[in-house]
């Protein structure tokens, strides 16, 4: 079995890439640094490192271990904390979203970790994919997706659905598909999920949103109605994304003859129990959605 802790300094410094750093963080010695990973080598009976003076390289099977055996790591930390603390309001909970999920769900954490001050809430904004990404190389326990995830490693369910909208400038009143040509698209991380779901129902024209001229980008959830509100396009996004923008009278909300909704899925990692304040923080955003 490979030492975890040669293993955990091996880690350590493939992510600082610095021997001394590395030293430094484990309050180790420089050479302690180089004596771990040298017995790690041994254990394992390859080179880990192409050393090239006071640099060096990850050789092929140094990338595999890294790859996994952070991966490992991540997984004793969790069970290590798991069994010193299973409490419902106490201790970390690292989660990820879109922002118009956070927009939604956000506030309620912070009134829970109000509440339960040993609570402590990481809330990270992100696109779909990289909310899959997190959750299955455990950077983060939950996520909160707007479609369903595709990595095998998860296990999600659909706990609620929210309206898409079509939102252009105020002065635009029922636009039709040479309006919007004509207006061009401000773009998110996923608005060509959304822009797919809303307008494939609503508008024969459309086949995939490069159809229609780009003329802006954010990823800031608070901006994206920014160019919007200026006249610069249109763009579709979620309810609770719209009605948080603090300038409405600049924009002008559609809702079209075909209605659609985006379904809301909770995921984590297939091999990794919950934790009893994971379960706490999911109940209160599935109470929350539902009612």
């Amino acid at each position: 079995m490979i030492n975890p802790t040669w293993l955990n300094t091996f880690c350590t410094l493939v992510e600082v890439n610095h021997f001394t750093q590395t030293a430094e963080r484990l309050f180790m010695t420089q050479s302690g640094v180089s004596q771990h990973i040298k017995k790690l080598e041994q254990q394992v009976n390859c080179a880990l490192l192409e050393r090239h003076g006071k640099q060096f390289t990850l050789t092929v099977h140094g990338q595999n271990l890294y790859q996994q055996g952070s991966l490992l790591l991540k997984e004793w930390q969790f069970l290590e904390q798991q069994l010193k603390d299973d409490s419902p309001y106490s201790g970390l909970v690292k989660i990820q979203s879109p922002g118009s999920c956070g927009l939604q769900f956000y506030s309620q954490l912070l009134a829970l970790q109000a509440k339960h001050t040993e609570l402590n809430i990481d809330y990270r904004f992100a696109p779909n994919t990289s909310v899959e990404q997190a959750v299955a190389n455990h950077s983060a326990d939950i996520g909160f997706l707007t479609q369903a995830p595709t990595f095998s490693e998860l296990t999600s369910h659909k706990i609620s659905q929210e309206p898409l909208l079509l939102v252009t400038p105020a002065g635009i009143n029922m636009p039709n598909w040479q309006t919007l040509c004509e207006l061009g698209f401000i773009a998110h991380p996923d608005a060509s999920h959304h822009a797919q779901l809303l307008l494939s129902e609503n508008y024969s024209e459309f086949e995939h949103i490069d159809q229609i001229t780009r003329t802006g980008f954010s990823n800031q959830i608070s901006l994206i109605l920014e160019p919007v509100s200026l006249g610069l396009g249109f763009t579709v996004l979620p309810a609770h994304a719209v009605g948080a923008f603090n300038k409405p009278q600049l924009i002008k909300t559609h809702h079209l003859e075909c209605p659609v909704s985006e379904s809301i899925y909770v995921c984590h990692h297939r091999n990794r129990p919950l934790a009893k304040r994971m379960n706490t923080v999911i109940e209160l955003i599935k109470a929350g959605v539902n009612s």
